[in-house]
């Protein structure tokens, strides 16, 4: 067995559509980022990554390559989990924390576990994503932006 953890946070901007595990979330402004912005998604990336040592999501989507603009985070986690199963991993579980004031997200899980369970291959009771706030406290606490943080479980 083998554990991996990733965490990714951006900016919000005005406008723009925001997209989080792979939803669009209906709100006013979106994130800052050379993709889509999908903290969710980049995060869990790295998890997967990392439990498979393979570095990180910057070394195999390098954010000034111009391959990468403005693309679905949903490829790049379909390309992420070829590399791991190619690396003899094999995904058992992932726990994903969003960290956010706003905007409110619970109506949304359902279907990000549902996207990511489909990009990974695996029932989407493999995908557990829950919200919190800071309390108002720090960048997210204050509106600024958004984080995620995934922790995955693969054997190998």
């Amino acid at each position: 067995m083998r554990i991996g953890q990733g965490i990714d946070a951006h900016a919000f901007k005005e406008g723009g559509t925001l997209v989080l595990g792979g939803v669009i979330i209906p709100y006013p402004r979106s994130l800052e980022a050379h993709s889509d912005g999908d903290v969710v998604l980049h995060a869990l990336c790295d998890a997967l990554l990392g439990a498979a040592g393979l570095g990180d999501i910057g070394r195999h989507f390098p954010p000034g390559d111009p391959a990468w603009l403005d693309i679905d985070s949903r490829i790049l986690l379909r390309r992420t989990i070829a590399m791991v199963v190619e690396e003899g991993c094999k995904l058992v579980n992932a726990d994903i924390t969003v960290v956010a004031q706003e905007p409110l997200l619970g109506p949304f899980i359902g279907a990000m576990r549902e996207f990511i369970g489909a990009d990974l291959q695996v029932s989407a009771d493999r995908i557990n994503i829950k919200a919190t706030t800071t309390e108002r406290l720090g960048f997210t606490g204050r509106g600024e932006g958004i984080a995620a943080l995934a922790v995955v479980l693969v054997e190998d």
